[in-house]
C-alpha cells in the first residue's frame, strides 16, 4: 500500500494517508454469489478458516436499493415525548458533569439538570414538528439492501478460492 502526504486527501498536513494502489494484478474476480449477506460472510469465514489470504477478498453487494420502512405516525404529542426523552438524556449528561464539582447534594444537581433538559427537549421537539407543517407526519428507518452478494478475490487467487468454496457447498 502506498501513502500520500497531501493534506487535502483526508489527512493532516505531514501525515501519510493510505492510498489504494493502482495495480492491474489486483483485478478482482467474482468466485461465488449469494442471495444473503450472511451466506457471503460465511464463505469468507470458511476461506479464512482454511488459511486462504482473505486480505485479497471482498464482499460486493449488487443491485442496491434503499428501503425506507415506515414505523408509525408522528404527531405533535409524540414529537414532544421524543424531544423530552432526548433532552432528558442530555440533561442527565450535563447534570453528571456538574455533579462532579458539587461537594454536597450532587443528586439534586443531576435531577434538576435532567428535568430542565426534558422540558427544553419537549419544547424543541414540539416546535420542530410544528415547523414541518404536516409534510412528514411519520417516522421511518432507512436501510441500504443488496439484491445479491458476490465474494470477489484478486485474479491470482481466484482458482484457489473457487476450489475451497466448492468444498463448502458440498459440506453444507
Amino acid at each position: 500500500m502506498s501513502t500520500s502526504s497531501a493534506a487535502g486527501a483526508g489527512g493532516f498536513a505531514g501525515q501519510p494517508v493510505p492510498v489504494q494502489p493502482v495495480d492491474p494484478s489486483r483485478a478482482m474476480v467474482s468466485v461465488a454469489t449469494y442471495p444473503e449477506y450472511a451466506d457471503a460472510q460465511r464463505a469468507v469465514d470458511f476461506l479464512s478458516d482454511n488459511k486462504f489470504p482473505v486480505e485479497h477478498s471482498a464482499i460486493v453487494g449488487t443491485n442496491l436499493r434503499m428501503v425506507e420502512q415506515v414505523l408509525g405516525r408522528m404527531t405533535t404529542g409524540r414529537a414532544t415525548l421524543y424531544g423530552a426523552g432526548a433532552g432528558a438524556w442530555f440533561g442527565l449528561f450535563i447534570g453528571l458533569l456538574f455533579g462532579i464539582f458539587v461537594p454536597t447534594n450532587w443528586f439534586a444537581v443531576v435531577l434538576t439538570a435532567l428535568v430542565i433538559g426534558a422540558i427544553w427537549g419537549a419544547i424543541f421537539g414540539a416546535i420542530a414538528h410544528a415547523m414541518t407543517r404536516g409534510k412528514r407526519d411519520f417516522t421511518s428507518s432507512r436501510s441500504l439492501q443488496a439484491g445479491e452478494y458476490a465474494v470477489s478475490v484478486t485474479a491470482e487467487y481466484a482458482e484457489q478460492a473457487r476450489q475451497l468454496l466448492a468444498r463448502l457447498t458440498t459440506a453444507s
